[in-house]
């Protein structure tokens, strides 16, 4: 079966296919409400502008008939008896046509919005193909075209006769009256039939909009095969996005392992846990993370430091908690910052020891380091607070089940005496 049967695509389209759509130039059309729009615009324009187009077009007509023997052979006088005419007609019908003008542009956008696609003005030569032109003409759009074309000669010819044979009298009797009378009256019959025909059209329009609708949307309908390839399009085949992602992860672990020689010190716990921390006092607030990690990572971590002759300090409670709650390139929490002054201090004391600034022996490293229990995760406090909080979600339940039971001791002893009162009744019978 073709891929583009429509038992096959049975799934609605998507917000991409119908974005695609749109670029392509495709939106919801329907010449049947833009046909009522102008209709509906231009009989308000004769009902508006009734008046004046009869005055002006009197004056046409009667200028364009008055002849005078004098300048009947005078050609420059008959281009400017030509010329009046012309701008009296064009001034009884510029305002109508600057209505029906603004009503063409903006009918259409009433349904399928404003559009102007480049991609729609490309040549395609699948157009050019003959066979496809056939099935255009003998497809179910054109003879649904035909049809609505058919029922609206039909219903405008019906109207125009029932509005004529109706009026012949008075109209047979304007060929006696003079024109500037005569011509308001034709003007306010036109009105009158185009009234007609635009609440005739406007039952079309009703039937036509909708239709136009579900008839675009089936059009872009997608098979479950189309939604699997726009998904695998727009978010990417799985396996390429794992791939991806892996590579992600290795270039973002790599330049993590490049900061390591730009760190002022590594904390480390010292074989599971290692942080490396960088302070710039003119460009951070506080000592940053550079870099971080466990086991494997940590090995790596402080195999670089040694390399780069990064200070490294054993400090696990300090290692655990930077690690625990502070983000990679983010500034350590508030909490710590004693600590890592500390940390930093010794930092700034070893450098100057070693580049001959102080004498003696180098500077201590600091031991009793102020690392608040509840942010060390391994602390005795912190697992206290993680088992307080498991007894609490226990206690709450096992409350939970004692009420439970409690209830349904309830409703066994309201149902069993009503139950043992249907037996002896029974019984009793």
């Amino acid at each position: 079966m073709s891929d583009d049967s429509d038992v096959e695509k049975t799934e609605p389209a998507s917000p991409q296919r119908l974005e695609k759509a749109r670029k392509e130039g495709q939106v919801v059309r329907s010449r049947e409400l833009s046909t009522f729009i102008l209709l509906i615009t231009g009989v308000a324009g004769l009902w508006i502008f009734a008046s004046s187009m009869s005055e002006h077009l009197s004056r046409a007509m009667m200028a364009s008939m008055q002849f005078e023997r004098a300048s009947a052979f005078d050609t420059s006088h008959m281009l400017t008896r030509v010329g009046m005419v012309w701008i009296e007609a064009l001034v009884a019908i510029l305002p109508l046509l600057g209505m029906l003008a603004l009503a063409a542009i903006a009918a259409p956008m009433l349904l399928g919005g404003w559009l102007f696609s480049i991609d729609a003005l490309a040549p395609k030569f699948s157009k050019m193909n003959p066979i496809n032109g056939i099935g255009r003409i003998f497809s179910v759009q054109s003879l649904t075209e035909l049809i609505k074309a058919i029922l609206k000669s039909l219903l405008v010819g019906g109207i125009a006769y029932l509005v004529i044979s109706s009026n012949i009298d008075s109209i047979m009797a304007l060929l006696s009256e003079p024109v500037h009378s005569a011509l308001p009256y034709m003007m306010r019959l036109v009105a009158t039939c185009c009234a007609l025909i635009v609440f005739s059209l406007l039952l079309v329009a009703a039937i036509d909009v909708p239709y136009q609708l579900w008839s675009f949307h089936k059009k872009l309908r997608m098979s479950l095969q189309d939604v699997k390839q726009e998904y695998k399009d727009s978010e990417g085949d799985p396996h390429l996005k794992s791939k991806i992602r892996r590579q992600q992860q290795r270039m973002a672990s790599q330049r993590m392992m490049s900061e390591v020689a730009t760190a002022d010190v590594v904390v480390t716990n010292p074989t599971h846990y290692a942080v490396a921390l960088k302070y710039m006092d003119k460009e951070m607030s506080a000592p940053r993370v550079v870099a971080k990690g466990t086991d494997l990572i940590a090995q790596r971590i402080r195999e670089l430091a040694l390399d780069n002759k990064v200070p490294i300090l054993e400090a696990p409670p300090l290692s655990r908690a930077l690690y625990k709650h502070t983000k990679l390139g983010n500034e350590i929490p508030a909490d710590l910052y004693t600590a890592v002054a500390e940390v930093l201090a010794w930092v700034y004391q070893l450098k100057r020891w070693k580049d001959g600034h102080t004498k003696g022996v180098a500077p201590l490293t600091p031991t009793q380091l102020a690392v608040p229990p509840e942010l060390d995760p391994h602390s005795t406090q912190a697992k206290a607070a993680v088992n307080e909080n498991i007894e609490s979600d226990e206690n709450e339940m096992m409350q939970d089940e004692v009420t439970l039971s409690t209830v349904r001791n309830q409703v066994d002893a309201t149902v069993k005496p009503k139950a043992g009162a249907t037996d002896s009744s029974g019984s009793g019978a």
